[in-house]
Order: C-alpha cells, then structure tokens, then sequence
C-alpha cells in the first residue's frame, strides 16, 4: 500500500471520527436541558460550527491525497471510536461524553499526524496538528463546566 493510501486511511478515521462528533453535539444542543442550558447550547453550536469546516477540510485532504472520502452514515459508522448519543443524557452527562470524544478524536489526529510525519507529508501533518489543538481546547472547555 503506497503511504498515500495509509495516510488517507488514517485521516478516514478522523474523519469519520469528527463527523460523528458534529452529529452528537448537534443532538446534544438540540436536547440539552437544565440550569446551564444557555451557555452549553451555545457552546455546543459554536463546536459543531467548527466541526462542520473541519470535516470538509479534512475530507478535502483525503482526495488531495488521491483517494475517495467516505461519506456514508455506515462508511462512518465501521470507521469511528465514538458511541452515538445518548437519548434523554442530562447536561452533565452530555458535557462528559463531549469530552471523553473530543479526546478521541485527538488520538486519532496524533495517529494520522504521527503518519504524515513519518512519510514527510507535512501538510497533512499540520492538519492533525490543527485539529489536535482544536480538539484539546474543547476538552478543556467542556471539562470547565464539571467543576
């Protein structure tokens, strides 16, 4: 398999690990209820803003690298980490499962950064760094919330 192709592979995952990000914390500020309700509604729309750019940029990657972006619900499904949503999840319960995600999705990121390193692709590199950062600052955002 040409490093191209591994590389891809490896941004598939964070794609699809992203992806099923943005779908359950839009279902989470859809739902969310409770005394915090304003600020997490609004913080949980700021980062599936975010993420919807993000997964278009690192799908446009994929294809830069010569391969085809999944973009199925099962494609995505067999490729991510994180469970889905959890129907009637109270606000704190939403805000741990964010989190523990938004970690998740670092680790991937780190792998597919990790690969690009290693095979000199400095722009996909970059990606995975952009991302972990993105990723470890709304970790951190959410967790600000439990104390």
């Amino acid at each position: 398999m040409s490093k191209n192709k591994e590389i891809a592979n490896s941004a598939a995952i964070l794609l699809a690990d992203s992806y099923a990000l943005y779908l359950k914390t839009h279902n989470y500020h859809w739902n969310v209820t409770g005394p915090m309700f304003n600020s997490l509604h609004t913080m949980f729309e700021a980062q599936y803003d975010e993420l919807a750019l993000a997964v278009d940029e690192v799908a446009e990657r994929i294809r830069a690298l010569g391969a085809y972006a999944p973009g199925s619900f099962s494609e995505y499904a067999a490729l991510t980490s994180l469970d889905e949503a959890v129907p009637g999840a109270k606000a704190v319960e939403m805000i741990e499962h964010l989190a523990a995600d938004q970690l998740k999705v670092v680790a991937a990121a780190k792998s597919l950064g990790r690969m690009a390193d290693e095979a000199g692709d400095d722009v996909t590199a970059d990606l995975a760094i952009r991302r972990q950062e993105v990723h470890q600052k709304n970790a951190w955002m959410l967790r600000s919330h439990l104390d």
